[in-house]
């Protein structure tokens, strides 16, 4: 039951029903509902097939173990799993096993890493994502793009963006509230 348009708000529904009730439907519903945008979102970050796979199959683990951390009164269930596919996937970088990983395939420049999976680009725009994130004004659009769809920590996008923690941070919460309005139906 993949969600189209209207149906969205439904299907979310649908699903935390289920994660409340522990019920594992809950699980294949996700898969078939936002698997391409958190792969993508995932891939983004590791920039690895193999290592998206694994991070991908972690995040619904934790996804299911958490359903009782998920508040719908702090936001949708669609940022709440992006976010822990982002974290999950930040996490992986930090690892010994992936930065070996890097540093293999790094010093040899004729190993092609192969991206046949979905797509960030392919993943954001089944849900209408892309639309939401170009209707933020300038400055909230490269925030939400280097956190979120880069895989920088909020101390490496200040840093990169030259801007103080604070004010990065602000930034981001102030573009989730804005994302937020676009994406409530």
């Amino acid at each position: 039951m993949a969600a189209s348009g209207n149906n969205r708000a439904e299907i979310e529904s649908i699903i935390i029903d289920l994660l409340k009730r522990e019920d594992r439907d809950a699980l294949p519903l996700i898969y078939a509902n936002y698997k391409a945008v958190l792969f993508g979102n995932i891939l983004r970050i590791v920039r690895r097939q193999e290592v998206a796979e694994d991070v991908f199959q972690e995040t619904l683990l934790k996804i299911w173990k958490n359903r009782k951390d998920y508040d719908p009164q702090k936001g949708r269930l669609f940022t709440w799993m992006v976010s822990i596919s982002r974290n999950t996937a930040i996490d992986k970088t930090r690892t010994r096993e992936y930065k070996q990983l890097v540093n293999i395939q790094s010093a040899g420049d004729s190993v092609a890493l192969e991206q046949s999976g979905p797509s960030y680009e392919m993943g954001i725009d089944q849900i209408g994502m892309a639309d939401w994130v170009n209707k933020l004004d300038e400055k909230h659009r490269e925030v939400i793009e280097i956190v979120y769809f880069q895989g920088y920590t909020h101390r490496d996008a200040a840093e990169k963006l030259g801007m103080p923690l604070g004010t990065l941070k602000s930034r981001v919460r102030n573009a989730l509230i804005e994302l937020r309005k676009f994406t409530d139906v």
